[in-house]
């Protein structure tokens, strides 16, 4: 049943993923991966807050894998940040490479701490 539940999340994850995209590019019209960005550094956040709720407050590990694997797992995206920071650089968009792939792993990790912190309140 749990397994299930993830795969549920997942799929709802990555339709939630595929809208916000959509909605920043549409919005801004941006070539830089704005949508990207922003959908892992809040996947980022969640992941911290889920974890951080399971280590100080309980948060029943069924939660946890729904949430965070399911859900985070299918919001966020490890292939099109990649995918996006390599076509930036073979552009020759050498900043925009760069500050993609080092300022979404920056954000992600900073980000996961906010959430961490979030659930220590």
């Amino acid at each position: 049943m749990v397994l299930l539940a993830v795969s549920a999340a997942a799929g709802l994850g990555a339709v939630f993923r595929y809208l916000v995209d959509r909605a920043v590019a549409r919005r801004l019209g941006l070539d830089w991966p704005l949508g990207t960005f922003i959908v892992n550094v809040t996947g980022s956040l969640l992941l911290g807050l889920v974890v951080g709720l399971s280590a100080h407050h309980g948060l029943g590990q069924t939660t946890v894998d729904i949430v965070g694997a399911g859900f985070a797992g299918g919001f966020t995206t490890l292939s099109t940040w990649a995918w996006e920071s390599i076509a930036l650089a073979e552009a020759t968009e050498w900043r925009g490479a760069v500050l993609n792939a080092a300022g979404s792993i920056a954000a992600g990790l900073l980000a996961a701490a906010a959430g961490l912190g979030l659930a220590r309140l």
